[in-house]
């Protein structure tokens, strides 16, 4: 048995107790359509042939449209796949809300720095704070001057919102997600499979968390899993979620790939996050100083 073998066997049995534990029609499997949610879409009928857990895809409407059309093409031979719309106007919920600016953690401290006007004792540690505060760059913006509204709300409001509607109507409450500690960033911090609510109530199911991407790649060879077109040639996308999103550090390298290969998806972004990319560009972050009439 190789160690790819053993991973797979424990996954299994995880799911296999965790899921009968708490029972199949608690249980929706979250489906973004990218690679890892693919992943656990087949390593779910793996461990638990037919079973009737829903795979619900938000759609917000700043999806790759590789993405959407391979979410409709799954939907066509499989009744549990649910296409399940988010109803947001994102430009008007952006204007209200805020827009995202470098990352949640930097947009959630300028946002509290806006609305109270005023540092606080957690925007002035992030502020200060010399290895993972603020960067230098971005200092100016915890001033008056600076009156481009931020938040962290985006992802609140177009995903979490409507998938809490949809547990609502469904009841089912115990989301199965795809994330994985090995992508890094925030959720490198997410240790272990199962997060509880304050009433000691399991709400969120993380099989693939341990996995590693070597781990991922192998099972989708030895599985034959086809993924969204967008993973493979010419396109190679090693990441999807929302086109264009701002919190992305390969920022500049998507737009450049929609550019050219779906210059209408880059002119939507384009107008979606205009007023955090002409901020990105004036400062040279994350995105090039070009001129305008370059961008299409």
């Amino acid at each position: 048995m190789t160690e790819n073998d053993f991973i797979l066997f424990d996954r299994i049995e995880v799911i296999k107790k965790t899921i009968e534990k708490y029972g199949e029609e608690n249980f929706y499997i979250s489906f973004s359509g990218g690679k890892d949610s693919t992943v656990l879409h087949h390593l779910i009928d793996e461990a638990i042939p037919d079973n009737k857990i829903p795979r619900v895809f938000i759609n917000t409407g700043i999806e790759y449209n590789e993405i959407r059309r391979f979410v409709e093409k799954l939907t066509e031979n499989d009744c549990r796949f649910v296409i399940f719309n988010s109803g947001v106007n994102i430009k008007e919920m952006l204007n209200e809300k805020g827009y995202p600016f470098k990352s949640k953690e930097h947009s959630c401290k300028l946002s509290m720095f806006q609305k109270k006007g005023t540092e606080t004792k957690s925007v002035s540690k992030y502020i200060n704070e010399k290895s993972f505060g603020c960067p230098e760059i971005l200092k100016y913006q915890f001033t008056d001057e600076f009156d481009l509204k931020v938040s962290d709300r985006c992802c609140y409001e177009l995903k979490k919102h409507p998938i809490q509607r949809y547990e609502k109507e469904s009841g089912r409450n115990i989301s199965i997600l795809g994330l994985r500690m090995g992508e890094g960033g925030q959720r490198a911090n997410h240790e272990g499979c199962v997060v509880f609510n304050n009433n000691h109530e399991l709400k969120k199911f993380k099989p693939l968390n341990p996995c590693s991407n070597e781990f991922v790649e192998w099972y989708i060879e030895s599985r034959n899993i086809e993924l969204c077109r967008l993973y493979y040639h010419p396109y190679n996308f090693k990441r999807t979620g929302c086109k264009g999103c701002p919190y992305s550090i390969n920022l500049q390298e998507q737009l450049e790939v929609m550019a050219k290969y779906f210059p209408n998806e880059r002119k939507q972004c384009e107008l979606i996050w205009k007023p955090v990319y002409d901020e990105y560009r004036r400062i040279g972050y994350r995105l090039k100083r070009i001129e305008e009439k370059r961008l299409f």
